[in-house]
Formats: structure tokens, C-alpha cells, sequence
């Protein structure tokens, strides 16, 4: 049986309902039929399936689903079967995948397609239809994969800070990467609407390093930098601690976010002051999820010590130290030269380049309706 349910008209409850989509990824129009489907069922499971074509692993959609819906039971599920509407024997396809997922009686399914009435009629659940029109938000997963910044209001936390273009302006000391970093923030928030939340994620190394001073010193009065110890164990700390504050940023912001270091920046900070790698802020580093560096060279640069730094000597091997390991981790990099306005305007071409590229999302499976 089908029912028309726009918000405001009959309100049968039922015992177990179900959701499912491909959830690629999911937006506000996804949430808005799971909220409505919570609101008319004792209990609720969210099936999300992915095929093997898509780019989001079908565990990541879980887990931004359960963020979000934590009052439903999420599920998952590879569904790697033709989409034919048409087609009985595909139909039935899907439906050994979809009750494989969820072996349970379904009294009701919620959807928004035409599909519906099909889907629970072969579940034998009633199909409650939900804005079938994209009235409320008019929003869909293909649109949020072509343009993401267009809809970027109509999308969570979790999927905002997946979809988000971070970039790393990173080199050695008092080479202008906070000054780079700040100024291109600004360019963007400038530009207004969802770019105006533009987020800056400043380098935590530099407060962790004032902090250590301030307790030398607490210590030892008139203790200088020159006097502070680093130990191996604090840079996993500092790497953990920056890419814990880029999450946070990303999952607040514009589609793009600009951070003055990151974790990889760290494990040169340790080369620097151990002589060696570290395992531990190299793991940390691999986890990142950043899309381009901007290198800021020392050359043409005065060397201002602000008594967190260590000499200008060794902004040569800095920037050298950088620039190789970048190639050979593949990381995407530009090198910033030239004057201020030069090195601003080569670092905008740059990002501008990148979110021209789009977030690289691959089709799903073409439909046959």
C-alpha cells in the first residue's frame, strides 16, 4: 500500500520501518526522510549501499549516516547489481542484497522516488512517499557531486569536512607561511556567501613550543629557547593535536581550508630536531586527508627572530628537506617565490585550479527507469 505522507497528512505509525539510498553522499534531503521516518516508527534501519564504481567507501557513508542519525540502526551493504526498474530479474537482485542486509520484517519503507510503491510492495510493507517533488530542499546527490560549494548548506558536518579542499602552507622559519596562510584565508572569505567561513588553522607546534618555554622558564627564570629540549614523543603529540584542529575546521568551514602546517610539516620538524624520522608522526602524517602544499621559499625572505627560532643558517636545508620529501611522497605542491603579492597570486591560481577540478567523485551505476 502506498502513502503519500508531504508532512502534514495521515500519520500511521508502524513498528519497523527502513530507509535506503546510495547515499553519495548524503544530504539534506536524505536526512529530512530519515528524520520523518524516525518520527513514525518504533524502530528504523537505514540500509546504505554502495557499488564497487563509487570513489566513497561504503564504510565512510555508514559512519557519516550513524553520526547523524544515531537513533536508527545503519547497515551497509555492497550492491554491485545493474539499475533496471524494469527489469523483474534485477529487481530481484537488489532484493537478495537488501534482505540479506536486513533479514527482519519491514512494515514500512521511506522514499522520495517513484520506486517506492515497488520496493515495499516486494518487502510487503506499506511505501510512505516523502517530498517527491524536492520542495523542502531542493537538493540531490548528483548536484552535491557536481558542485559541492553549490550545495554546500544542504550538507552535515562529516560530509562537509570530506568534500573540503585543504590546503597546507608550510617551509622553513620566518619564510612568510602564517602571513600566506592568513592572506589567502582572507582572499577567499572575501569572495562571500559560503566561501565567507573560509577557516585558518594556525600552526599548534608554535603553541606547544611557547608552552614548553613558559614552563622551562617557570622553572628557570630567564631561560631562552635556545635552552628548551624537544624529546622524540613530543611530535607525534603536536601532529596529532594540528590534525585534530584541521577536522574540526573543515567540518565548520567553506569548501576550502586553509592550514599554516600540517602533520607531514611535523616529521621534518623532527628530522630537524632529532636527526631521524619518527614512525609515530609519519602514521599520523599518512592519515591526512590534505589536497595541496604551498612551499613558501626562503629566497628574498628576511630572517626575523621572534625568540621561538633557531637561525637563519638553517633555512636553506629547510626548504630543500621539504621540497624533496613532498616529491617523493607525490604530494601536490607549489613553490611560492617572488615578493608578497607574487607569492599570493601563484598560491589563489593555484587553489583556484584545484576546486576547478571538482571533488573527483566517480558515476555511480547508470539507471534504467
Amino acid at each position: 500500500m502506498k502513502h503519500d505522507d508531504p508532512g502534514t497528512g495521515e500519520r500511521r505509525r508502524y513498528g519497523h520501518g527502513l530507509v535506503l539510498g546510495k547515499f553519495y553522499p548524503p544530504h539534506a534531503g536524505h536526512h529530512h526522510l530519515v528524520r520523518t521516518a524516525l518520527a513514525r516508527c518504533d524502530r528504523l534501519t537505514v540500509l546504505v549501499c554502495a557499488a564497487s564504481v563509487e570513489s566513497v567507501p561504503l564504510e565512510e557513508r555508514v559512519a557519516w549516516m550513524r553520526e547523524v542519525h544515531p537513533e536508527a540502526l545503519v547497515v551497509g551493504a555492497v550492491d554491485d547489481h545493474p539499475v533496471d526498474l524494469r527489469d523483474p530479474d534485477v529487481w530481484e537482485a537488489h532484493m537478495r542484497v537488501f534482505r540479506a542486509a536486513v533479514p527482519e520484517r519491514v512494515d514500512a519503507v521511506f522514499t522520495s522516488e517513484p520506486y517506492g510503491e515497488e520496493l515495499g510492495r516486494r518487502f510487503g510493507a506499506d511505501s510512505v512517499l516523502v517530498d517527491p517533488d524536492r520542495a523542502r530542499f531542493p537538493v540531490s546527490g548528483t548536484a552535491v557531486r557536481a558542485d559541492p560549494a553549490g550545495c554546500w548548506d544542504f550538507l552535515e558536518a562529516p560530509v562537509r569536512a570530506a568534500l573540503t579542499r585543504r590546503i597546507v602552507v608550510l617551509g622553513a622559519e620566518s619564510t612568510g607561511t602564517t602571513t600566506m596562510a592568513l592572506a589567502l584565508a582572507d582572499h577567499y572569505r572575501r569572495r562571500g556567501g559560503v566561501w565567507a567561513r573560509t577557516r585558518y588553522v594556525p600552526e599548534y607546534g608554535r603553541e606547544y613550543s611557547e608552552l614548553k618555554l613558559a614552563e622551562l622558564r617557570a622553572e628557570r627564570p630567564g631561560a631562552t629557547w635556545s635552552d628548551v629540549a624537544f624529546r622524540s614523543s613530543d611530535f607525534p603529540v603536536i601532529a596529532q593535536r594540528q590534525a585534530e584542529l584541521e577536522e574540526e575546521a573543515a567540518r565548520d568551514g567553506s569548501p576550502v581550508l586553509i592550514c599554516d602546517t600540517d602533520a607531514f610539516a611535523t616529521t621534518i620538524w623532527h628530522e630537524r630536531y632529532m636527526a631521524t624520522t619518527s614512525a609515530d608522526t609519519g602514521e599520523i602524517a599518512a592519515r591526512g586527508r590534505q589536497h595541496l602544499w604551498l612551499l613558501t621559499d626562503h629566497r628574498g625572505v628576511d630572517f626575523e627572530d621572534d625568540g621561538l627560532r633557531d637561525g637563519e643558517h638553517l633555512r636553506p636545508w629547510m626548504t630543500a628537506r621539504f621540497l624533496t620529501q613532498l616529491a617523493h611522497s607525490g604530494r601536490r605542491t607549489v613553490v611560492l617565490t617572488g615578493p608578497h603579492e607574487e607569492r599570493l597570486a601563484t598560491a589563489v591560481a593555484a587553489v583556484d585550479a584545484l576546486l576547478a577540478e571538482g571533488p573527483g567523485l566517480t558515476d555511480p551505476l547508470p539507471e534504467r527507469r
